[in-house]
């Protein structure tokens, strides 16, 4: 069902765990609109040649004496109370009732605050447990981006980065997601993810990355939402690793890390 979906939907890559349970939602959905389409279409057909005024040049009071319109209202009813309990809400309850905690086993957690125009990510580093921050300590042009505080211990080995999104494959990523300014939407299609970021308030969200998928893992992440006049270049890149690439990645930025700390004396 699945391929058939990605195939004729031109839907992009299916690259989550999760995914697949979207898409054949997404599946059946545009069937039972298909149908209608076409049951329509015939009946509205139907009824122009078979009830134009050449073929009934006087009006009919007594009207249709059947009760076909009824079962089919109530069979899409059935379909679309399925479709609804049996399909979008369990998906919909597994979003939001099983968000893993940040200290999980396998789970990496992340912090994405977005603003006009960019993607802020904060990684919680080795240690899993993310520094404290605050909106006054902000500085960009100290490469602050989201405010943390350097003199938390929990903030040692904590990692900025702007526009640019790093994940190992087969593992749980946690989002925390938010917003300095105006409404923005994270959203990366080959995961099958889409949430609003709205300023004041953090939303979390998951997803698992099982597949680099044909374009080697790296992809685009878009704003869904405008934002403002610069909206369109609201862009930035996540990039789907392995655990050993991921690892690596991390090590060098503690070193990073390190050798600015060295720098500022601390």
């Amino acid at each position: 069902m699945s391929e058939w979906i990605l195939q004729y939907l031109y839907l992009p890559q299916d690259l989550s765990s999760h995914g697949h349970e979207l898409d054949s939602l997404t599946g059946w959905v545009h069937l039972l609109m298909l149908i209608l389409f076409v049951g329509w279409g015939a009946f509205y057909l139907l009824t122009v040649f078979k009830f134009n005024k050449k073929r009934n040049p006087s009006a009919d009071y007594k009207g249709v004496k059947t009760h076909v319109s009824s079962y089919l209202e109530i069979t899409v009813a059935v379909i679309e109370a399925v479709l609804l309990v049996g399909f979008s809400i369990p998906l919909w309850a597994d979003v939001v009732d099983n968000i893993p905690e940040e200290t999980a086993k396998d789970v990496v957690p992340i912090r994405i605050i977005a603003e006009q125009f960019a993607w802020n990510i904060h990684y919680a580093g080795p240690d899993g447990k993310f520094g404290r921050t605050a909106p006054e300590l902000v500085d960009l042009s100290n490469g602050n981006p989201v405010g943390i505080d350097k003199n938390d211990p929990n903030a040692a080995d904590d990692v900025t980065t702007v526009n640019q999104l790093n994940v190992p494959m087969n593992k749980q990523i946690l989002v925390k997601l938010t917003s300095k300014d105006v409404i923005h939407s994270f959203f990366l299609p080959v995961m099958r993810v889409k949430q609003d970021a709205i300023p004041g308030s953090e939303f979390p969200l998951k997803f698992t990355a099982v597949s680099k998928g044909d374009n080697d893992g790296k992809y685009e992440i878009a704003c869904a939402q405008l934002c403002g006049l610069g909206h369109y270049r609201m862009r930035g890149y996540y990039n789907i690793m392995t655990q050993e690439e991921f690892d690596a990645w991390m090590g060098e930025q503690q070193e990073l890390l390190k050798a600015a700390g060295e720098d500022d004396g601390w």
